[in-house]
């Protein structure tokens, strides 16, 4: 038996002080809270937060017509793993690293670049909490928003003739940068889409944005087979899994005013990942046009100059919001004009590869792009540039041109959103010389040597509705004048 001693002895030392530095407790203090964060805290927060995030999703996918795909939420590192690891992916990984002579780790590398590179993130707080709002009042701050046709396809939901399992493709000319903006928050009720974004985006802070919003970068002028081949393997994956999409299949902005013609590059992937037996794909062309064109003197310089080589430059962008900011705030802007989309017939790649299964990707992307040509509406200043490119005359004999031409319009089929006949000369005139683009001398209306370019450019939507070039136009209207005088 112990002595008593012994254990008051114990006792005392047990209860003894011990004196440590202060940058000692501090780290013990610190990695206890960070235990006790870790193990207790963060994991109660996470399931509360999750619940809470998943009970909205559910509320959110019950009021879209298309549901956000498990693919589109599922992490970004996920998704890039997802990507790398697929077997065509990893096929082009050996074959490029036999090719080449290059180590298959080094290739392997490069691929899981060109993977982070193009694929997104997403989120929905800031896709339908902030951006959907921003784009909705940043558009509505520029411009008065007019809807064009509606196919009757896509009129009262999807019901009516678009299968509510098909991947549905919007494609879209490329007028402005403004069509992100306009396109994002007039198909919100529908579904979040996926825009594929060229280099011109890769700006910071507005790629992180962009990337976050779902969006994916994409070179439009690589020559690498690799990277093609994780690039196509993305948009077949996300494709197949029903993703909503936005593609401009022009490739990039019209520098002309017209719609041009089709890139065959994403077409060509979503085309050859296609499988008729499983989810039909859906393509909804839209035409987008603008009063105003907020790049319009960048683009004709570039076509003048024969290049595109033009990037989105913060600065820039940054001194053209603030100028406009200061005159809103002084009452001075009065916006732009219209801006307008039009829906088109829609366009089910099932039905079609049935009708003659050895069309090819060309022919489809001239359907799609004759479907989208047809969307496009016809608005004043668009229209007025037109009458004016048939060269000087008075306000009356543009009124009387003006009439001509929305006659000749209506009988092509042509999507007009003009408003009333009697205020359409002053309202497609008065944007065209406070810009100094038009100018009255002695009576007549005339185009200014500034403007010569900037009235071609805004004409060729119009032209194009009549299927007609500017010097024919010209003529045309020459001889509508003359028999219209005798």
């Amino acid at each position: 038996m112990r002595d008593p001693i012994h254990k008051i002895a114990r006792l005392r030392i047990m209860s003894s002080t011990v004196t440590l530095p202060l940058w000692l407790v501090i780290l013990i203090v610190l990695f206890g809270a960070v235990t006790f964060a870790s193990h207790f805290l963060f994991p109660s927060v996470r399931w509360f937060l999750r619940g809470r995030v998943e009970r909205g999703l559910a509320r959110l996918n019950a009021k879209l017509q298309r549901p956000i795909d498990p693919l589109k939420l599922m992490r970004r590192q996920d998704k890039i793993v997802r990507l790398i690891y697929d077997p065509q992916v990893m096929q082009a990984i050996a074959d490029h690293a036999e090719e080449t002579g290059a180590p298959m780790n080094v290739v392997l590398d490069e691929a899981k670049a060109y993977a982070r590179e193009i694929v997104p993130g997403f989120s929905t707080l800031l896709y339908f909490g902030v951006a959907t709002r921003v784009s909705r009042w940043l558009t509505k701050q520029l411009y008065r928003v007019k809807i064009g046709r509606v196919d009757a396809a896509l009129k009262g939901g999807d019901h009516n003739g678009i299968d509510r399992e098909a991947t549905v493709i919007f494609v879209i000319n490329h007028r402005s940068n403004m069509d992100y903006v306009l396109v994002t928050w007039l198909v919100a009720d529908r579904s979040a889409l996926s825009y594929a974004v060229g280099e011109w985006a890769r700006v910071w802070p507005l790629s992180r944005i962009i990337r976050a919003m779902g969006a994916y970068f994409i070179r439009r002028n690589s020559r690498s087979a690799l990277y093609r081949k994780v690039l196509a393997r993305y948009v077949q994956m996300i494709t197949a899994e029903g993703t909503t999409q936005a593609v401009f299949p022009e490739g990039g902005l019209s520098l002309d005013g017209r719609v041009g013609k089709a890139k065959m590059g994403l077409l060509s992937y979503i085309k050859a990942g296609f499988d008729p037996a499983g989810r039909d794909v859906v393509f909804v062309p839209v035409g987008l046009a603008y009063d105003r064109v907020l790049e319009d003197r960048v683009l004709t310089e570039a076509a003048a100059a024969g290049t595109r080589r033009f990037r989105a430059r913060l600065g820039v962008m940054l001194r053209f919001g603030a100028k406009l900011l200061w005159q809103k705030l002084r009452g001075r802007f009065q916006g732009f004009g219209i801006a307008a989309a039009g829906f088109g017939a829609p366009l089910s790649l099932r039905d079609w590869l049935a009708q003659g299964p050895e069309r090819d990707t060309e022919a489809l992307g001239q359907e799609l792009m004759a479907r989208i040509t047809a969307s496009v509406p016809i608005l004043p200043v668009p229209l007025m540039a037109a009458v004016l490119s048939k060269g000087a005359a008075t306000q009356a004999e543009l009124a009387q041109r003006a009439a001509g031409l929305v006659q000749d319009l209506r009988v092509k089929g042509a999507v007009l959103r003009i408003g009333k006949m009697a205020d359409l000369v002053q309202e497609g005139m008065a944007p065209l010389m406070a810009r100094g683009f038009v100018a009255e001398d002695g009576g007549r209306v005339q185009v200014t040597a500034k403007g010569r370019a900037m009235i071609s450019f805004y004409a060729a939507p119009v032209l194009q509705a009549l299927g007609q070039t500017l010097g024919e136009c010209r003529d045309a209207a020459d001889i509508k004048l003359q028999k219209t005088s005798i």
